[in-house]
């Protein structure tokens, strides 16, 4: 990394403070009502909209409302709640597996840590720190494809690895914000910085982006 390459600190923090007049209503989209229903949501969430998880988890959660419960469901029967999301088979698979390790070693219970919940089936990184973040109000920067891709379009962040990122953000960007930045990012990413056409003719922080598309 190149500080040629990258905004300075200052820089960024105006960017977090014009998407933070742009999108005072960033927060997270998923619904849930616990721990164990947020952790669910936030794997249910990859590669999928989260319009279309909170659509199925009202009917998942009350078939399946702890984690003894999904401890024990059938796989069948897990998918076809599931199934109008991406890659259904495989999170089904997970939900079970990962709900069965809760039961066996923490009672049931998602654990606040994150070393143990990313030991946790299909719980990795991105997961992890959206569940300690919305469910255990720690400052956490999760990096999804938003923030990974509007990060280094911006020049918040230089880099083409995921895990580089992230580093990168939590160096660049104070830690009391890093909870916040990570939805405003998100909301920016979906409402102008978008993959195939961003909008930069109405983009907020178009004088300070580095434009990197």
């Amino acid at each position: 990394m190149t500080m040629s390459r990258i905004l300075s600190k200052k820089q960024v923090d105006a960017v977090l403070d014009l998407l933070d007049e742009a999108y005072p209503e960033a927060g997270c989209a998923l619904l849930y009502g616990n721990h164990f229903e947020l952790l669910c949501a936030v794997m249910l969430s990859a590669q999928t909209t989260d319009v279309s998880v909170n659509r199925i988890t009202p009917n998942l959660f009350s078939s399946y409302p702890n984690a003894e419960a999904m401890a024990k469901a059938d796989a069948v029967d897990l998918e076809n709640i599931i199934r109008s999301i991406g890659l259904y088979k495989n999170k089904s698979r997970n939900l079970i597996r990962m709900s069965q390790a809760l039961v066996e070693q923490y009672d049931g219970e998602v654990p606040g840590d994150y070393n143990q919940l990313t030991e946790l089936p299909g719980v990795g990184r991105k997961t992890a720190n959206v569940v300690l973040a919305e469910g255990f109000h720690e400052q956490r920067i999760a990096v999804d494809t938003h923030v990974f891709r509007v990060t280094n379009r911006i020049g918040m962040a230089d880099s083409t690895d995921v895990l580089k990122t992230e580093k990168q953000l939590m160096e660049q960007i104070r830690q009391e914000r890093w909870t916040r930045a990570h939805h405003l990012l998100i909301f920016h990413g979906r409402n102008c910085c978008k993959a195939r056409k961003p909008e930069c003719e109405k983009c907020p922080v178009q004088d300070i982006c580095l434009k990197r598309i």
